[in-house]
Order: C-alpha cells, then sequence, then structure tokens
C-alpha cells in the first residue's frame, strides 16, 4: 500500500490580502480605522479614479498614531467589522 504524499507549506507563508494605507482613527481599544487608497482604471473611458475604503484593523495596545502609514494583512475574524491587523 502507498502513503499519500503529504504537502507541507512553510509557516511564514503569509495568506491572504496585504494593503498599505493611513491611520485616521485611534480612539478606539485596541482598534484602529485605516483608510485604503486605490487608482481603479474606469472600463469605458479608460481615466483613472482614487477609490477610498475604510477598515477597522486590530491594534494590539494602540501603537499607532493617527497620520501613519501602515500595513494591514487580512486574518480571521476578530469581531464583526474587525478581519485586519496591522503588521
Amino acid at each position: 500500500m502507498a502513503k499519500k504524499a503529504e504537502t507541507i507549506e512553510p509557516e511564514n507563508k503569509k495568506r491572504g490580502k496585504t494593503l498599505s494605507g493611513v491611520v485616521v482613527s485611534d480612539k478606539m481599544k485596541d482598534t484602529a480605522t485605516v483608510l485604503v487608497t486605490r487608482f481603479v482604471k474606469h472600463v469605458k473611458y479608460g481615466k483613472y479614479m482614487k477609490r477610498h475604503k475604510k477598515y477597522l484593523v486590530h491594534d494590539a495596545g494602540n501603537a499607532h498614531k493617527v497620520g501613519e502609514a501602515v500595513m494591514i494583512h487580512e486574518t480571521r475574524p476578530i469581531s464583526k467589522r474587525k478581519n485586519f491587523r496591522i503588521l
């Protein structure tokens, strides 16, 4: 009987999205609001437009302050709206 080959993935391999943005609010406990800006090309006209989205991210100890540029990474759900943490 042949053994089934197991695939072992490296532990340091990151899964999920990684985004960069700016902290716009740090008033909540262990939570920051990060504004992520991206450019999207209009399908018909070809013009690039700015699109913004705010994410609630886990910030243990409130280490980051308003105006800081941060990288956020997708993680397991921490609360109803928090699915990211600050790297």
